[in-house]
Protein backbone atom coordinates (compact mmCIF):
# COMPACT_ATOMS: atom_id res chain seq x y z
CA UNK A 1 0.00 0.00 0.00
CA UNK A 2 1.36 3.55 -0.38
CA UNK A 3 2.11 5.41 2.80
CA UNK A 4 1.85 9.00 3.27
CA UNK A 5 5.65 9.79 2.17
CA UNK A 6 6.78 6.71 0.08
CA UNK A 7 4.88 7.74 -3.20
CA UNK A 8 7.67 10.20 -5.11
CA UNK A 9 5.28 11.57 -7.33
CA UNK A 10 2.54 12.96 -4.79
CA UNK A 11 3.58 15.73 -2.27
CA UNK A 12 4.06 15.41 1.23
CA UNK A 13 1.23 15.38 3.70
CA UNK A 14 1.55 19.00 5.92
CA UNK A 15 1.23 18.03 9.01
CA UNK A 16 -1.87 20.41 9.57
CA UNK A 17 -5.20 18.64 11.11
CA UNK A 18 -8.12 19.56 8.25
CA UNK A 19 -7.54 19.38 4.19
CA UNK A 20 -10.08 20.73 2.20
CA UNK A 21 -11.37 19.01 -1.43
CA UNK A 22 -9.14 21.08 -3.29
CA UNK A 23 -6.10 20.47 -0.70
CA UNK A 24 -6.61 16.75 -1.14
CA UNK A 25 -7.13 17.12 -4.74
CA UNK A 26 -3.70 18.82 -5.17
CA UNK A 27 -2.17 16.03 -2.44
CA UNK A 28 -3.29 13.05 -4.42
CA UNK A 29 -3.80 13.88 -7.74
CA UNK A 30 -7.09 13.09 -8.47
CA UNK A 31 -9.88 15.71 -9.33
CA UNK A 32 -12.90 16.80 -6.47
CA UNK A 33 -15.43 15.21 -8.52
CA UNK A 34 -13.63 12.02 -8.73
CA UNK A 35 -12.93 12.30 -4.83
CA UNK A 36 -17.18 13.02 -3.95
CA UNK A 37 -17.41 9.39 -6.23
CA UNK A 38 -14.85 7.75 -4.16
CA UNK A 39 -17.35 8.61 -1.08
CA UNK A 40 -19.97 7.05 -2.41
CA UNK A 41 -18.05 3.93 -2.85
CA UNK A 42 -15.61 3.35 -0.37
CA UNK A 43 -17.17 3.44 3.25
CA UNK A 44 -14.15 3.61 4.90
CA UNK A 45 -13.49 7.34 3.07
CA UNK A 46 -16.19 10.06 5.43
CA UNK A 47 -15.05 13.30 5.86
CA UNK A 48 -16.63 15.70 8.12
CA UNK A 49 -18.84 17.94 6.76
CA UNK A 50 -19.70 21.39 8.18
CA UNK A 51 -21.10 24.25 7.16
CA UNK A 52 -22.87 24.28 3.73
CA UNK A 53 -22.01 20.86 3.41
CA UNK A 54 -18.05 21.29 3.03
CA UNK A 55 -15.80 18.70 3.08
CA UNK A 56 -12.76 18.75 5.86
CA UNK A 57 -10.42 15.64 4.87
CA UNK A 58 -8.02 14.54 8.06
CA UNK A 59 -4.65 13.35 7.60
CA UNK A 60 -6.04 9.40 7.80
CA UNK A 61 -8.40 10.20 4.80
CA UNK A 62 -5.75 11.19 2.23
CA UNK A 63 -3.49 8.16 3.74
CA UNK A 64 -6.76 6.23 2.44
CA UNK A 65 -7.51 8.08 -0.66
CA UNK A 66 -3.34 7.52 -2.02
CA UNK A 67 -4.00 3.99 -1.19
CA UNK A 68 -7.48 4.13 -3.32
CA UNK A 69 -5.67 5.86 -5.86
CA UNK A 70 -2.63 3.49 -5.97
CA UNK A 71 -5.02 0.50 -6.10
CA UNK A 72 -7.13 2.03 -9.07
CA UNK A 73 -4.30 3.79 -11.07
CA UNK A 74 -1.08 2.12 -10.65
CA UNK A 75 -2.45 -1.49 -10.06
CA UNK A 76 -5.11 -1.98 -12.33
CA UNK A 77 -7.64 -2.78 -9.79
CA UNK A 78 -11.95 -2.22 -10.17
CA UNK A 79 -13.92 -0.13 -8.38
CA UNK A 80 -14.63 -3.40 -6.54
CA UNK A 81 -11.86 -5.69 -6.35
CA UNK A 82 -10.17 -2.20 -4.54
CA UNK A 83 -13.09 -1.96 -1.82
CA UNK A 84 -12.78 -5.70 -1.64
CA UNK A 85 -8.91 -5.63 -0.71
CA UNK A 86 -9.17 -2.84 1.39
CA UNK A 87 -12.08 -4.10 3.55
CA UNK A 88 -10.01 -7.58 3.32
CA UNK A 89 -6.44 -6.35 4.50
CA UNK A 90 -8.19 -3.95 6.50
CA UNK A 91 -7.42 -5.14 10.05
CA UNK A 92 -3.79 -5.71 8.97
CA UNK A 93 -3.70 -1.82 7.53
CA UNK A 94 -5.24 -0.53 10.18
CA UNK A 95 -2.41 -1.28 12.53
CA UNK A 96 0.17 -0.16 9.72
CA UNK A 97 -1.82 3.36 9.89
CA UNK A 98 -1.34 3.60 13.45
CA UNK A 99 1.79 2.84 13.55
CA UNK A 100 2.44 5.54 10.75
CA UNK A 101 -0.01 8.33 12.76
CA UNK A 102 1.62 7.59 15.92
CA UNK A 103 5.20 8.28 13.78
CA UNK A 104 3.51 11.31 12.68
CA UNK A 105 2.38 12.35 16.04
CA UNK A 106 5.89 11.95 18.08
CA UNK A 107 7.62 13.48 15.21
CA UNK A 108 5.17 16.54 15.81
CA UNK A 109 5.59 16.33 19.43
CA UNK A 110 9.19 16.20 19.50
CA UNK A 111 9.70 19.19 17.19
CA UNK A 112 6.95 21.46 19.44
CA UNK A 113 9.49 20.48 22.41
CA UNK A 114 12.64 21.78 20.43
CA UNK A 115 10.90 24.62 19.74
CA UNK A 116 9.55 25.24 23.32
CA UNK A 117 13.07 24.46 24.45
CA UNK A 118 14.82 28.02 21.98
Amino acid sequence: MLEAGNNNELPAIPGKRYFTIGEVSDLCNVKPHVLRYWEQEFPQLKPIKRRGNRRYYQRHDVIMIRQIRGLLYEQGFTIGGARQKLTSSGAKDDSNQSQQIIRQIRTELEDILSLLKN
